[in-house]
């Protein structure tokens, strides 16, 4: 039944990612965290991703990751699956599994390993003992050094009955539309590229029906009536807000590495829900940057309409 219920909702419907707030000195902040995942499960989403990309997965210490999980199960009160995410290192990431386990979160999403680089088999060896290593459901995440073939995702699909789905970090739509027709419709696909919305049309065209939105942080109504404009097939509107504002908010995404984090936070901000800096190596944009994002987010209300 968990299974079931997690596969669905990844299958269909908007998945959000919260960003991880912080205090004025740095420090994880429970409380306005909790908030905000209120706040995020007011609206119309099919699944929460907490301590992903966005949420600095990267920079959270486990004692931080642990406060994250517990605050997300305890706000969302089972109201829609909460996936939390793991990696790094393997001992970190079963350890970071077990944590989800006890701390009730419905499935995973594995993240790829820390390192400069990694052979197919090696990667495989990483995924597997960590998906065999929890009764969760997990999500691959198919990106940066841990990108798989179609024949290895096919192998893992194999060897590990709880890996559910794919998760797309490439937008490499040649080598997703093989895994795809490969592997078929034993995984649920995911878009995972920063900003997912930009190659939304190219995921869905190949049976990606759904992806993660970042952007929701601080435009949840655009996030929404975009993806349900792609589902219906409204191509004016889709292509609408696609070229006044997504487009522009990519270009200036572009500017900056970890800009697809550092913006979003920039924009909760500009929206009146603060979550705080991120954390080094990441930088915040400059005023001249958070000015484009304030225009981009008043555009963002005339698109609605």
């Amino acid at each position: 039944m968990q299974f079931e219920r997690v596969k669905k909702a990844l299958g269909d419907g908007l998945l959000s990612f919260p960003i991880t707030d912080m205090d004025a000195d740095g420090r994880f902040n429970a409380d306005s965290y909790a908030q905000r995942i209120d706040w995020f499960l007011e609206h119309d989403i099919s699944s929460i991703f907490v301590a992903g990309g966005t949420g600095e997965f990267f920079s959270l210490s486990k004692e931080e990751y642990q406060q994250i999980i517990q605050i997300a199960v305890m706000e969302n009160k089972g109201r829609v699956p909460v996936i939390s995410s793991v990696g790094r290192s393997i001992p970190e990431a079963l350890e970071f599994a077990k944590m989800a386990e006890e701390a009730g979160v419905d499935g995973l999403l594995l993240m790829p390993p820390y390192l400069t680089g990694c052979p197919q088999d090696g990667l495989i060896e990483y995924a597997k003992t960590i998906i065999n290593g929890t009764k969760l459901p997990v999500v691959y995440y198919n990106r940066s050094n841990g990108i798989l073939s179609a024949n290895a995702i096919l192998r893992l699909a194999n060897e590990c009955p709880n890996l559910v789905g794919l998760k797309d970090g490439t937008g490499n739509m040649q080598d997703l539309n093989d895994t795809i027709k490969t592997v078929g419709d034993r995984l649920t696909y995911i878009g995972g590229v920063p900003t997912a919305e930009i190659i939304s049309e190219a995921y869905l065209s190949i049976g990606v029906n759904t992806y993660s939105s970042a952007v929701f942080n601080f435009v949840p109504e655009l996030a929404l009536a975009y993806y349900k404009a792609l589902r219906k097939g409204d191509s004016d509107k889709v292509k609408s807000i696609l070229k006044e504002f997504f487009i522009p908010f990519v270009r200036l995404r572009s500017k900056k590495a970890g800009y697809a984090v550092s913006l979003i936070k920039a924009g909760a901000d500009i929206i009146g829900k603060p979550a705080g800096s991120v954390r080094a190596p990441l930088v915040m944009p400059s005023e001249e940057e958070k000015n484009e994002l304030q225009t981009l987010i008043d555009k963002a209300k005339t698109l609605m309409v």
